[in-house]
């Protein structure tokens, strides 16, 4: 089900007024990406938006985005709330990794069983399954170099049916979950040209 709503034009400067209210279309169905509910869209945005702002943007009561939301988690759509820390500016020297794993499927279970074990471990932050060269993608976590080696030897290459890993050490992040990590005042894209 489709339903019409006015929205009030949001940018990083803030509202910009209600003279830029837009009509558009949110589904009260099943999501997809591309019909995604407005509301949703929203808080994948930005997640720290309250929920008055969101009623203000949706011109919807606050007690039904609260109630949307409140939805949203119970059917687990909504997992869970992330901040994106500029590690740098907190002195942190987190190590992160991407580890390549190659595995053999089990019998009754493929790949699912193999990936859920390993993304039970507490250094592991994503586990996807891949195309290409090797199964699954992980994503761990450590305070240095050592713990993420000692991660990958000792816990990940011991599991049966783990083949085998190669591990790529991040060096430096640019942008994170669609956030540039340094905001540069200038914009300094080339200008495209006919």
């Amino acid at each position: 089900m489709v339903k019409q709503i006015s929205v009030i034009h949001w940018s990083r400067g803030g509202f910009t007024g209600l003279a830029a209210r837009k009509t558009c279309s949110i589904r009260t169905g099943p999501i997809s990406l591309r019909g995604m509910d407005l509301l949703l869209k929203l808080l994948r945005e930005n997640a720290s938006l309250k929920p008055a702002d969101l009623a203000r943007m949706l011109d919807m009561a606050e007690a039904d985005v609260i109630g949307k939301i409140k939805g949203y988690e119970s059917d687990q759509v909504i997992l869970g709330y992330r901040t994106i820390l500029n590690e740098d500016r907190l002195g942190l020297q987190t190590v992160r990794a991407l580890i390549e794993v190659k595995i053999t499927p089990e019998r009754g279970g493929g790949f699912d069983r193999l990936a859920e074990r390993i993304a039970k471990y507490d250094e592991v932050l994503s586990c996807y399954l891949m195309s290409g060269g090797y199964d699954l993608l992980v994503v761990v976590e450590g305070e240095n170099l050592r713990e993420v080696a000692s991660f990958v030897s000792e816990k990940l290459a011991t599991i049966q049916g783990v083949i085998s890993t190669a591990t790529h050490f991040m060096l430096k992040p640019y942008k994170e979950q669609g956030v540039l990590m340094v905001r540069d005042q200038q914009d300094q894209r080339l200008a495209i040209t006919p």
